[in-house]
């Protein structure tokens, strides 16, 4: 007669778990996996949607049972609310008043078109609206290829009653150098204390540096300082003094008013040529001789109109007034 077997011996070949008389058969639904808990070799299950997931190591922010972002998902990005206008870029917002006003200022300049010079410089005197002295500049649009080297204007020019305001000169010189430039009026003159300077305190309150040749060599060093700034000297700009050259006349030339120039990227020429308060003749005459020193200068590879147009505005005005020369 077979023995029969043990109530608490393990039914081989049942399910880890149940019993041998109460095993589920092939085919049939499993049990919850609520009676598997606390099992090794089974899986975790798997969290309800409503239930908290648990928090990351560190983390400090709300769950998403809690009204946060969902586990695993991004954060959207925070942008800081700037006020309108005050993008870089953007011009700031105008008031009805301004508005009107410089409505009324481009009807009156497209009526009178392109004029001599006399009567555009009357008219920038009547728009004027600023409580300080504007400065007169004169803009001019020239028909040379920028993407050329030798077709780059550059240079500067004396202007015969100067531009109104007094210019900081600086002076890279040695030796009796020195003492000629301050003589004649250089606000600053030295060698290596001012290259210092300039290299380790960042120091440029100047308006204008000149450099004799001699001292190029040590001068050159400053260019990643001096040349975003345009205070480079340079040989096309006259700010290089050469050999056999008076440096105290050279000095006295940019104290008296010399103005630098050299052409934008979109062929255009820029330059303050006096103040609005100078008499109609002083400005005519600075006008004239900086159109004139572009005209000389123009390149020998460009065809067509070379000086296609000249305007003249001031600080504040808005827009220029082309001007027929």
């Amino acid at each position: 007669m077979a023995k029969k077997p043990s109530s608490d011996a393990p039914n081989q070949g049942a399910p880890e778990g149940a019993a041998a008389s109460g095993g589920p058969k092939a085919g049939s639904e499993k049990k919850p996996r609520e009676g598997r808990e606390g099992k090794g070799k089974t899986k975790p299950d798997a969290p309800a949607a409503s239930a908290a997931p648990p928090a990351a190591p560190g983390a400090t922010g709300p769950t998403a049972g809690e009204g946060g972002a969902a586990p695993g998902a991004s954060a959207a990005p925070t942008t800081s609310t700037k006020k309108k206008g005050k993008q870089p870029g953007n011009p700031p917002h105008r008031g009805k008043k301004l508005t009107n006003h410089l409505k009324g200022q481009l009807q009156k300049i497209n009526k009178e078109g392109s004029v001599p010079l006399k009567r555009a410089l009357q008219l920038l005197k009547q728009l004027k609206k600023a409580k300080f002295d504007e400065t007169v500049e004169v803009h001019m649009s020239l028909g040379i290829d920028t993407t050329q080297s030798d077709q780059m204007i550059r240079g500067s020019v004396s202007l015969p009653h100067g531009v109104g305001k007094t210019v900081r000169v600086l002076v890279f010189c040695q030796g009796d150098n020195v003492a000629k430039a301050k003589e004649a009026g250089a606000d600053f003159a030295g060698s290596d204390e001012l290259i210092k300077r300039i290299q380790g305190e960042g120091w440029l309150e100047f308006d204008v540096a000149l450099a004799t040749q001699d001292m190029m060599g040590q001068v050159s060093r400053l260019g990643k300082v001096l040349g975003p700034r345009g205070l480079m000297p340079t040989p096309k700009a006259g700010t290089v003094i050469t050999m056999g050259t008076d440096v105290a006349t050279i000095v006295r030339e940019f104290k008296a008013g010399k103005v630098e120039y050299r052409s934008d990227k979109g062929g255009n020429v820029h330059a303050g040529v006096g103040k609005l308060s100078f008499d109609d003749e002083k400005l005519i005459t600075n006008v004239t001789a900086f159109v004139e020193q572009i005209r000389h200068a123009k390149p020998s590879g460009v065809k067509g109109n070379y000086v296609k147009t000249i305007t003249v505005s001031s600080t504040m005005s808005s827009p220029g007034v082309r001007v027929t020369m």
